[in-house]
Parts: structure tokens; C-alpha cells; sequence
């Protein structure tokens, strides 16, 4: 951080600066460094390990997507299990499915949820809702020793590094797959395909050799590195290109809708080719 600016350092030949309006906490947790920040362009902003993680502006691009997506696959999503998302964001959008009846949901940084409640309180408004069963632990932990059966799961994991890199590993992917009912679907999020192909790479084949039924879809998170991110579907029956016709219908997204879910399967040549 310099002066008034912050830097985010992507690659080595690769960083964003942010004009910093007012920093409104920082510390360093157990896990990772953490601070909250508002941020000239963006509003409220939630920074770990030196990465955006949340902007006011446009959280709502990614936490639909991640959500929705499957949401809308899948015919009776009714108990859900989310590892990560502490700001509450994929929490929220999860709890616009009146077919949900259970989440729970694994944190590992108990101050993320808490400063999220604090100073971000329009995007962590689920953690107060009945349904939800919020756990602060380990969710590599959580998912070999859980006996619990879910419909559906999100991996809402930062970016593989700290506490989280271990949220990408094939051992991870195969305990969610056994804590999975026989129509269960899971998403996680897979980073840039442009400036992070390696990690994309992994989180696909992982999970293609796990899943009988794998597919990559897009959005473009402008405050993400490139913009352009990716997340990766895998599920045991329903594809998660089609809408099941027992979906919720879901008034004031600002992004989700039906006709961006089919779109968002289409992918780049270069991605495709990827994918073989």
C-alpha cells in the first residue's frame, strides 16, 4: 500500500492499483491478512493476502453465479453445504431458493464472518436465517468426516494459497463426492483461465476424474484478475447446462437469469481446446 493507493500484485509482470478512499480495518487472523477498505470506484471492499476478494460494486456477478447455476439444475436442491464464502455472499444468494431448507455452511476464519457482519452487512445478511448452520473449521476437515448427505455443494474458495490450497486437491473433490446424495451436483469456483491455466487445469481434471458429468462455465468479474472467470460444474446425474423445470423463479438478480446460464457454457475456442 502506498500513499492513498493500494496494489495488488497478480503476477510478476501483472498488478492493479486501487484508489483507497478510507481503510476501515486490517489484521492479520490465524489464517491470513485481512483488511476492509473503501475503495474510490468499488465501495466496501474486502482484501485477503493482498487480493480482492469482495467489492461492493460487483460481488453480485460471482456470488449469482456460483449460486444460481446449480440452483437452477438441479430439481429439489433442499440441503445445501458451502465450504468458504465467509463474507456471506454465496449465503445469501443460496437462501433465495425457497426449495432450500438446510445449509451449512464451513468457514475456516472466524474473523472473516465476523467482519463481514460488521462492516459488510448487505452481503452477510444469511448468517441470521434459520436454515443456516454455520461452522468455523477446517473445511477439508468438515468434508471426511461429515456422514451427511447433500443435494448440493459450493467449493467458495480464495485463491490457493495460505489455508486454501488444499481446497483444490483431488482428495478434497472425492470426500464431497461421498457427502453427495446419488443426484448431487457440486461447483467451485476454478480462477482465470488466462492468467491462472495451471490451477484451472487442475481443478477441472480433478474433478473430471471423480464426476460422471463435468462442465466449465464463465462470467466476467471485472474487479477479478482479467475479468474473466470461471467456475467448474460436476455432478453424479443432472446436467448443469439445463434448467430443471422445478426451478425457482427468483426476482431482483441483477445478473442471473435463464437465458445467461445456457450462455455461459458456450466457451472460447482456447478453453475449449483446453478441455480436449
Amino acid at each position: 500500500m502506498t500513499g492513498n493507493w493500494f496494489c495488488e500484485e497478480n503476477t510478476p509482470g501483472y498488478s492493479v492499483q486501487w484508489r483507497m478512499l478510507q481503510l476501515l480495518h486490517q489484521e492479520t487472523t490465524p489464517f491470513q491478512k485481512l483488511m476492509i477498505a473503501d475503495l474510490a470506484e468499488w465501495g466496501r471492499t474486502l482484501i485477503l493476502d493482498g487480493a480482492v476478494q469482495y467489492t461492493e460494486k460487483d460481488e453480485f456477478i460471482y456470488h449469482e453465479m456460483m449460486a444460481h447455476v446449480p440452483l437452477m439444475s438441479h430439481p429439489n436442491p433442499k440441503e445445501v453445504l458451502i465450504i468458504g464464502g465467509g463474507d456471506g455472499g454465496t449465503l445469501r444468494e443460496v437462501l433465495k431458493h425457497r426449495q432450500v431448507t438446510g445449509v451449512d455452511m464451513v468457514e475456516i476464519d472466524r474473523r472473516v464472518v465476523e467482519l463481514s457482519q460488521t462492516f459488510l452487512p448487505g452481503v452477510a445478511q444469511g448468517f441470521s436465517d434459520d436454515r443456516v448452520k454455520l461452522y468455523i473449521d477446517d473445511g477439508i476437515k468438515f468434508a471426511r468426516e461429515t456422514d451427511k448427505k447433500y443435494d448440493i455443494i459450493l467449493v467458495d474458495s480464495s485463491d490457493p494459497v495460505g489455508p486454501a490450497i488444499q481446497l483444490y486437491s483431488q482428495a478434497f473433490y472425492k470426500d464431497l463426492y461421498q457427502a453427495l446424495n446419488e443426484d448431487g451436483m457440486l461447483v467451485a469456483q476454478s480462477e482465470s483461465p488466462l492468467f491462472y491455466p495451471q490451477i484451472f487445469d487442475t481443478v477441472v481434471s480433478n474433478l473430471s476424474g471423480i464426476f460422471p458429468l463435468t462442465r466449465v462455465y464463465l462470467a466476467v468479474v471485472p474487479t477479478y484478475v482479467s475479468g474473466f472467470w470461471s467456475f467448474t460444474a460436476a455432478s453424479k446425474c443432472y446436467d448443469p447446462l439445463q434448467l430443471s423445470d422445478d426451478s425457482d423463479n427468483i426476482d431482483g438478480l441483477k445478473y442471473y437469469n435463464r437465458k445467461i446460464h445456457q450462455a455461459a457454457f458456450a466457451l472460447p475456442q482456447f478453453i475449449r481446446e483446453r478441455l480436449g
